[in-house]
């Protein structure tokens, strides 16, 4: 599925969580939503760990 319908989705999802859960329901789903961005890109290979904990440019 291509980023224009998953980002969709992502935003139901959040407006459904702080319509029926409440302001603490949508942290939660907008973390864990998070989280599973970071996981999937990191299984597709799209996400270095290293990247991430490098500091400023190379030198």
């Amino acid at each position: 599925m291509s980023r224009t319908r998953t980002r969709p989705l992502g935003g139901l999802a959040l407006g459904f969580a702080a319509a029926f859960g409440g302001f603490a329901a949508f942290l939660l789903v907008g973390a864990l939503g998070t989280l599973g961005c970071l996981v999937g890109r990191r299984a597709d290979g799209a996400l270095d760990p290293a990247d991430l904990l490098r500091r400023g440019g190379r030198r």
